[in-house]
């Protein structure tokens, strides 16, 4: 009887240990299940934090926002008159653009409109300000310490210097004649302006918010492109279907042969490359973009694009064109050397942006 005794206690003993196995295992797993859960949602927290987006100035009167994983047009933002210029903030949060108004006809000072530099959120697309500039602004470009934003006015030669903690325009610096594309080093302190009414690059010191020289680079000059080291600027020449490089520490000028109206051009963050837009004219279109080596000073390839390429911005794998006159983007692969997709946007898009 009691050796009968012991053996069931003992089964007792065992079925309750097992028993209590299961609910520890039982708990472990709920406890795993949660943290799982929880794991899932902070990674799709962190792709949606993540998501990235190329804006299109479209001069007929809209910014394309465009996915860049999917290559799609997600949102379409309208104005009212042309957009000729974007840029993304460093941060990514603010999306920055120059707009020329409508001009309203009848009125005496139609002509004399003052353009607009356009800040809107890149999130939301919700416009958080709006600041009076010169005439006819062209682009717009952020210091890369998020202080300003600089704008290219044009018809008045000069450029404003807006100021990010107020929206405000707190400096005119003059330049020279007809000031269009730029370019400001990585450490904020020199904007490099392309004058295309004259031969010349304007170097804005932005400590003492001054032209503090002037360099000649030869004809129709567009945009510019800089170094991260600061050392070596890039410079369209319209005119002369050239990419011009210049050394700034000896002045010394070597043109590089491009395609035909090179328009804007980018330089990879690695400093290796630069990738020229080529535009031409309306009634004799170009169709690519150069891709040249910056030590060699040599196209190492031609890549065929849409008609009049003309803005141009990279990331790490691709390379992002403008065609104005066929309304599209080209996306390029840099590996290939080609063209993997063409999307639709507004009419005559021009300036380009991506975030960082």
């Amino acid at each position: 009887m009691r050796k009968t005794i012991i053996a069931l206690l003992t089964l007792l003993t065992m079925f309750m240990f097992v028993l209590g196995g299961c609910g520890a295992n039982s708990q472990k797993n709920n406890t795993t299940l949660g943290e799982n859960k929880q794991a899932a949602a902070t990674k799709k927290e962190q792709r949606k934090e993540t998501k990235k987006y190329y804006f299109i100035a479209n001069e007929g009167g809209s910014i394309s926002k465009i996915d860049v994983e999917t290559n799609q047009v997600v949102a379409t933002i309208k104005v009212d008159g042309a957009i000729h210029n974007v840029q993304v903030s460093p941060d990514g949060k603010i999306l920055g653009a120059t707009l020329v108004p409508e001009m309203q006809h009848g009125n005496d000072q139609s002509m004399d409109m003052k353009g607009m530099a356009l800040f809107y959120n890149t999130e939301t697309d919700e416009l958080i300000k709006k600041v009076e500039v010169g005439n006819h602004p062209a682009h717009i470009v952020f210091t890369e310490n998020g202080k300003y934003a600089l704008v290219t006015n044009n018809e008045d030669n000069n450029v404003s210097v807006i100021d990010m903690a107020s929206y405000s325009v707190i400096q005119t610096i003059p330049t020279g004649k007809g000031p269009h594309g730029f370019r400001i080093s990585k450490d904020s302190r020199y904007a490099y302006i392309a004058n295309m009414g004259e031969d010349s690059v304007s170097i804005l010191n932005l400590e003492t918010m001054k032209e503090e020289k002037k360099i000649k680079v030869g004809s129709t000059p567009v945009t510019t492109g800089i170094t991260s080291d600061g050392k070596t600027l890039a410079v369209t020449l319209n005119a002369e279907n050239a990419l011009a490089i210049v050394d700034l520490a000896s002045g010394k000028v070597e043109k590089v042969p491009v395609g035909r109206g090179p328009a804007q051009v980018y330089m990879d963050p690695d400093d290796t490359f630069a990738y020229v837009a080529n535009q031409g004219t309306k009634d004799a279109p170009s169709h690519s973009v150069s891709k040249i080596n910056i030590k060699t000073k040599q196209v190492v390839a031609t890549i065929e694009t849409g008609k009049g390429a003309h803005g141009v911005v990279t990331n790490q794998k691709y390379v992002f064109v403008t065609n104005m006159f066929d309304n599209t983007v080209s996306v390029i692969d840099k590996e290939q050397s080609k063209v993997i997709k063409t999307i639709q946007v507004g009419e005559i898009p021009n300036g380009i942006s991506v975030m960082p």
